[in-house]
């Protein structure tokens, strides 16, 4: 393969508009590096109400399903690979793959996002994929009709809990602190769904179970006492941690600057310390992680690398 004008490292919602801006914006080579279908974490959600223009009830996956045709459209490929690093010697970076090849680029856009952070209580690895989980959209189908809790005080807890209690006879929410970090009409929503139970200045202590899967939880308030909860499944929904793998060289450094969570550094224009590498959506500092502003950091770096490229070859 020729060199690329533009390798982009992930298929989420950055992605696929950076994959959309560059190739209709002028570069002809451009290809997305996506080990799995493009759409991102987002397909995950269960429902989607505060993305522009769109209304009425919808899921992740819907929202994101016609995305790639439309990159396409304009000539974006998809190689459908997983990245294991991006290095970069020269003018050139250098895309290593998991099958052993190689793949040249000019410049980099990398949006590969951040994964559900694991909780910590005690049982949570033991039973992960046996009653635990971080996706209710996936799995919420299992308890249907049944109990369940969900871990967690920001948007995605409060509005995946809404989203089982429509499945599950009866939802517990635990958080750890009286008061929640999400949108004032999600969380009323919350309050007033009656078969949502509040289990408020409380953390997971324990889940526990046997060997056909979870059982129970045990929470801890903040004096020390401990309830025991059962439950045949609980959802976990406490934050993400990023995705940067990829920017780890053979020498265990970075490839550009990052902060101390691991996110990279990043300019107003998504430019990071190296110039022509690009980073987007919530694996650069300050994220919103929200779908919009990761559409708009994916525009922002498309039309950056199309100067950048258009300066380096001309």
């Amino acid at each position: 393969m020729s060199v690329l004008d533009c390798a982009i490292i992930g298929g989420g919602p950055a992605g696929l508009t950076a994959g959309l801006y560059t190739t209709r914006g002028g570069l002809e080579n451009v290809v997305m590096f996506e080990k799995g279908m493009p759409g991102g974490q987002i397909t995950n959600s269960s429902e989607i109400e505060n993305y522009p223009g769109v209304t009425g009830e919808i899921t992740g996956m819907d929202l994101m399903a016609p995305w790639p045709e439309q990159c396409s459209k304009f000539g974006l490929v998809h190689e459908m690979v997983n990245v294991t690093r991006v290095s970069k010697s020269g003018d050139l970076f250098t895309i290593h793959k998991e099958d052993g090849t190689t793949t040249d680029a000019h410049s980099v856009i990398i949006g590969t996002g951040s994964r559900p952070r694991r909780a910590g209580f005690a049982g949570e690895d033991e039973f992960f994929g046996r009653g635990v989980s971080t996706c209710a959209t996936c799995d919420g189908f299992f308890y249907k009709g049944k109990e369940v809790a969900v871990i967690g005080g920001g948007d995605t807890a409060l509005e995946e809990a809404l989203y089982l209690a429509k499945i599950c006879s009866k939802v517990y929410l635990v958080h750890r602190r009286d008061t929640f970090r999400s949108a004032p009409n999600t969380i009323e929503r919350v309050k007033s769904t009656e078969n949502i139970e509040l289990v408020l200045n409380s953390v997971p202590d324990e889940v526990y179970g046997d060997k056909m899967g979870v059982t129970g939880i045990r929470v801890k308030d903040k004096e020390g006492n401990t309830r025991n909860i059962d439950v045949p499944g609980v959802f976990t929904f406490v934050g993400n941690d990023v995705n940067n793998q990829t920017l780890i060289q053979e020498d265990g450094s970075f490839l550009c600057d990052m902060n101390e969570q691991g996110q990279v550094i990043v300019d107003i224009s998504m430019k990071t310390s190296v110039p022509g590498l690009f980073a987007t959506g919530d694996m650069r500092i300050a994220a919103p992680k929200q779908v919009v502003s990761a559409a708009g950091d994916g525009a922002v770096a498309a039309l950056q690398a199309i100067s950048y490229v258009d300066e380096l070859l001309n």
